[in-house]
């Protein structure tokens, strides 16, 4: 008896020491992974300047088999193999004229539409495509950055640059099919044309006159204006047109001959 009970006493005991140490082995984990002041990361969105970098640093998958440029998506080399197919599946549903791209598509639906987004911010005039609203700006600003390479005259779109450049070359590119005349612009052929045709399609508003070419119809309203732009300078006396004031000027010189 006296030794169940001493027994019972020792196993009361080890039991108290085992909970002890349970206990202070609890306590020191929990010590070890209490949060310090260290702040955990937080979650931030990505700009798309970021998104923009690790595109441009991607290696570029997709090789064209025709040119070998390479791309970083498939739907970019996609659109890039067009050039080289011909393929053009975006059809205007007003004219049925195809384009290869989507955006072409768009930007010329609004010929039909009459729709022009982009505004000229000095004088309000509307472009229905903003390479048109940029060349139209640099009548403002006076930018001419197309120059000649061969007299340096300088022009603000690069199809007037081309245009004078058939002076230097005397290059005639534009030949008329009824009697052979050359010209270096395609609308100077177009004007020749209508000598064969006969067609007049500038009308005069106030008299009725026709017209081949612009030009003649706005020398012809000068005589409803009674405007007089050209003068000489000689006796200030004034003309509606060049040729008439030229004739005059003769009579200047021929006195000066006379004189002499």
């Amino acid at each position: 008896m006296a030794d169940k009970l001493f027994s019972n006493i020792i196993g009361d005991f080890q039991r108290i020491q085992s909970n002890k140490r349970s206990k202070t082995e609890q306590e020191t984990n929990k010590e070890t992974h209490t949060p310090t002041d260290h702040k955990l990361p937080q979650c931030r969105k990505t700009s798309y300047h970021e998104l923009h970098q690790r595109q441009d640093t991607r290696e570029k998958q997709h090789e064209c088999s025709q040119c070998f440029e390479t791309f970083a998506r498939r739907f970019d080399l996609a659109s890039h193999q067009r050039k080289h197919t011909g393929e053009k599946p975006h059809q205007c549903s007003i004219c049925g004229k195809a384009f290869s791209q989507m955006c072409n598509l768009k930007t010329h639906q609004r010929i039909h539409t009459g729709e022009k987004p982009h505004q000229c911010s000095t004088c309000g005039k509307v472009f229905s495509k903003m390479s048109h609203l940029k060349t139209h700006q640099r009548i403002h600003t006076g930018e001419k950055p197309h120059q000649c390479s061969t007299c340096g005259k300088a022009f603000n779109q690069l199809c007037d640059l081309k245009k004078h450049q058939t002076i230097h070359t005397g290059e005639k590119p534009y030949q008329c099919n009824t009697c052979g005349k050359a010209f270096s612009q395609s609308s100077g052929l177009k004007s020749h044309q209508r000598i064969h045709t006969g067609e007049k399609p500038y009308q005069c508003t106030l008299c009725g006159k026709y017209f081949t070419v612009s030009s003649n119809l706005s020398k012809h309203q000068l005589i409803h204006t009674g405007e007089k732009p050209h003068q000489c300078s000689q006796c200030g006396k004034a003309f509606n047109q060049m040729c008439t004031l030229k004739t005059h000027q003769r009579i200047h010189s021929n006195a000066l001959l006379i004189h002499d």
